[in-house]
Parts: structure tokens; sequence; C-alpha cells
């Protein structure tokens, strides 16, 4: 993985142009310092939101789901407070033990808050995610565990109040579109550092350890759902939520960039 990645962003000099799925008010310095070095870069993200204005006609979907979508979660969402719903989701490929797997479990369910869960079948490295019964019967009233869902309308929903996330680039801009704030484990490739600026730079999310604890999984959901850092979170959150949206509408940064791509580009 790191030979690929080592030889593709030699190779990115050769292209005639960088198409990113961001945009600019979100990582200005990144990108200012990558201009001195690459081809023409075109941001033109959040794709998801961009799609909306771009298109004529209907659109079935631009997501890059690898699993089914079950979209009975969200009529569960229906019946659920605004900002009440912790949602969790650990993205398409990330694997952790079965000692993880019932850390954040009993950190859930200590929280005392309701979540959306999504466990794939595969969760847990080299056997079934299986959950303690206890836990099943103490948070079946608030509580909803699914295969799979369609992210970017759960995120999109009132009642979530906070994202448990791997910190997967889609996953980090599913967020801001949705305006929640992110709890952070982070896993493998890019993770790491969507982590840090999520919670150095752009100021929308914290992290937990590898070394996962029950006790700290309970206390940051607490903290991002009712305290005073989880305001203030979800406050940046709404706002990058609101830049993204204005870059995205005509007139805005991605969508005049989108156009330049297509004249200078493609055209």
């Amino acid at each position: 993985m790191f030979n690929y990645c080592n030889r593709e962003a030699q190779r990115s000099s050769m292209g005639s142009a960088i198409i990113l799925n961001t945009f600019d008010e979100f990582e200005r310095p990144v990108l200012d310092a990558m201009a001195s070095m690459l081809p023409p870069i075109y941001t033109i993200g959040p794709l998801s939101l961009l799609s909306r204005q771009i298109t004529t006609g209907p659109l079935t979907s631009i997501s890059s789901n690898l699993w089914k979508e079950d979209t009975t979660c969200l009529e569960w969402l229906q019946g659920r407070e605004p900002g009440s719903v912790v949602y969790v989701n650990y993205g398409s490929i990330t694997v952790m033990t079965n000692e993880q797997l019932i850390e954040f479990t009993w950190g859930l369910a200590n929280s005392k808050h309701d979540f959306l869960w999504v466990i794939r079948p595969d969760l847990v490295k080299g056997d079934t995610a299986v959950l303690p019964q206890e836990f099943l019967n103490e948070t079946k009233e608030r509580g909803l565990l699914a295969n799979w869902c369609p992210q970017e309308a759960v995120l999109s929903h009132p009642s979530i109040g906070v994202f448990l996330t791997h910190s997967g680039w889609n996953s980090t801009l599913e967020s801001i579109c949705g305006g929640v704030p992110v709890i952070s484990w982070p896993f493998f490739a890019e993770q790491q550092t969507n982590c840090r600026y999520a919670c150095t730079e752009w100021g929308i999310g914290m992290e937990i350890d590898n070394n996962v604890k029950r006790g700290d999984v309970e206390r940051l959901v607490r903290e991002l759902m009712v305290g005073e850092k989880g305001k203030e979170m979800r406050r940046r959150a709404v706002e990058w939520k609101e830049s993204a949206t204005r870059a995205t509408q005509p007139g805005g940064s991605s969508f005049q960039n989108f156009e330049r791509l297509v004249k200078e580009a493609l055209l």
C-alpha cells in the first residue's frame, strides 16, 4: 500500500489535471502547497452536494457502497428526538478484535444514549460479530443494529447527534455535509490524517485511542452529545456544512471548478 501511494504520488505530475473531492475553504493550506508542485488542481467536492446542482435528470446513485443498503433504519430514526442518536459505522473494510467490539458495546450501553449501529458480518477479524445478550436486552428500546445503511441520508437526518467513525474520507465528507461532529477511531491508510484534521484543524471531533476502553467510549459519547465541547463542535460542524453548501452552489468554488474542469481538461 505504501509503495503504491508513493508511486502514484510521483506519477501525479504527469497528469493534465488533478481532481480532488474536497473544497477550497476546507483544505486551503494543503491545496496551496500542492498547487506549486502539481498540474492544475480542480477541487469539486463534496461530490454528493455538487451532484445535486449539476444533474438535470434523475440521479440514481453516485455512492461507493460495497454493501447492500437497508433503508428501514430511516424509519426508526423518524421516531427519535433531534440530535439524540449516536450513529456508529466503521466503514466498509475496517475490522476489529472481539475484545474491541465488547468495549465499544458496553461503552455505548453505559452512555445511555440512543444509537444506530452498523455491524457488518465481517466486522470482527477472523470471526463473526456476536454481541452479548445482556447488551441486547439492556438496549433494545434505544438501539438499532443494521448490516448497512444509506449513510448520507442517515447523517443528514436531524435525529443524529454524533458520528462514531473510522474517519475514512467519504465518511469525513458525509459528516461535514450533515453538519455532524465525530468521534474518531482511525484504522489505516489516510484515516489517521483525517482524524488529526477533524480534531485539531476543523474542530469537529475527538479521538478514541486504538486500545479502546468502554469508559473512554462512554465519556466521549456523553461529552459530544451533551457536553460543552460537544456543543462547540456541533456549531463548528454546522459552519463547515454551510461552507460546503456554498462551495457547491452556482458561483461557489467547487461549482466553478467543475465547469473549468470540463472546459479546460476534458473538452
